[in-house]
């Protein structure tokens, strides 16, 4: 965690450097990596990322299938299942189905789930991945500004996010503090976070 940690801020110090000084007017937003697994291949068809609670982390390891991870978010055990529409998992409850979710081709895939918490006006560098991002929010609100407009995304809802290389700047944009579970596919053989510009 602490080697990530590190290498997270090490990649946003690069990004703060290309962005104008008010761009750090609030407080960077907390991101820490909750899961991740590398596959060389994706499921076939449009694909969704689908979200379930487990009664425990033991029980969601031993439901998880090739494109699934399991982490633990507030006070929960989470399934995240990479695959088509509609989709569910014996022994688990649903909380959010979301997609279709952009496709990248790579030789090598990423699946990684972030955990981004910060007071109302906490934000990032503006940047990009090598594939896509979507969001669940669990409490406050976030937005993600790109080139093509602004999304909010409220507690209790999500949002597939932007394919790859889309230039991003994510906020905690709601009166309360922001707590998201933030679901990637990336190719695993780019930089995972990118500075960028917003024009």
């Amino acid at each position: 965690m602490k080697r990530f940690l590190v290498s997270t801020l090490v990649a946003f110090q690069g990004a703060l450097l290309s962005c104008p000084s008010t761009a750090w007017a609030h407080e960077p937003l907390l991101i820490t990596k909750l899961a991740d697994r590398k596959v060389t291949e994706l499921p076939p068809g449009p694909l969704f990322w689908r979200l379930e609670n487990f009664p425990t982390v033991a029980l969601a390891q031993e439901a998880a299938g090739p494109w699934a991870l399991v982490a633990e978010a507030d006070g929960k055990a989470w399934l995240f299942t990479l695959g088509p529409a509609g989709g569910s998992t014996a022994g688990g409850t649903q909380v959010a189905e979301l997609g279709p979710i952009p496709r990248v081709v790579a030789p090598q895939y990423l699946l990684q789930i972030n955990e981004a918490r910060g007071a109302p006006g906490s934000i990032t560098p503006v940047h990009t991945h090598p594939g896509s991002e979507a969001f669940y929010v669990l409490a406050g609100e976030t937005s993600s500004h790109t080139p093509a407009g602004t999304q909010r995304v409220a507690a209790g809802h999500a949002q597939a996010g932007n394919g790859a290389d889309t230039p991003m700047q994510v906020s905690s944009s709601g009166a309360a503090d922001l707590h998201s579970l933030v679901m990637f596919l990336v190719d695993a053989h780019r930089p995972f976070s990118s500075p960028a510009t917003l024009p």
